[in-house]
């Protein structure tokens, strides 16, 4: 009995390091940028009004909650082929007029750590979007689609950010 005792021991043992191993093989990682013709408190009040995403972020919109610290989120994600799905989020850091870091998914399996970052550069803001995946899920999710989608959340927050600046001038 001990001997089949110390099998399933050692099966089970075995499983968790190969499971560990999986997690932290499975990494991979999104970068987007662009430069907006604007202050970056500009951008910045864009990006904090989750109410207006409708307007211009073609990816994510907040469904529930506020964008501040350590507050949790429900966004309407839309993916491949207009597919919509339901993310959660949690909002880990947040430097007013600089930085958005949100956290979310299964540990483990499939998370994602969503920042974005603000720099003043001469001639307007850069915005960066970066985001990393961690888990075992990785290993077997493609996030080609992402780059894209998110390279089209930037330009429609720099087209945003140049429509509120042109109406206020009206």
């Amino acid at each position: 009995m001990s001997i089949l005792l110390s099998g399933w021991f050692i099966a089970i043992v075995a499983l968790l390091l190969l499971l560990e191993v999986l997690y932290f093989l499975g990494h991979k990682t999104v970068h987007t940028e662009i430069t907006i013709p604007a202050e970056s408190g500009a951008v910045w009040s864009v990006l904090m009004d989750g109410s207006g995403y409708e307007a211009w972020n073609p990816v994510l919109v907040p469904l529930q909650g506020e964008l501040r610290e350590g507050e949790k989120l429900k966004y309407r994600m839309t993916g491949p082929g207009e597919q919509e799905s339901e993310v959660k989020t949690r909002v880990v850091k947040l430097i007013t007029g600089k930085h958005l870091n949100q956290y979310g998914g299964v540990p483990g399996v499939l998370t994602f750590d969503h920042n974005w970052m603000l720099e003043p550069v001469e001639g307007g803001t850069r915005v960066i979007q970066h985001e990393e995946y961690r888990g075992i899920g990785v290993l077997f999710w493609n996030p080609h689609w992402v780059t894209p989608a998110y390279d089209k959340a930037n330009r429609g927050l720099r087209d945003r950010v140049a429509s509120l600046q042109q109406n206020a001038k009206k």
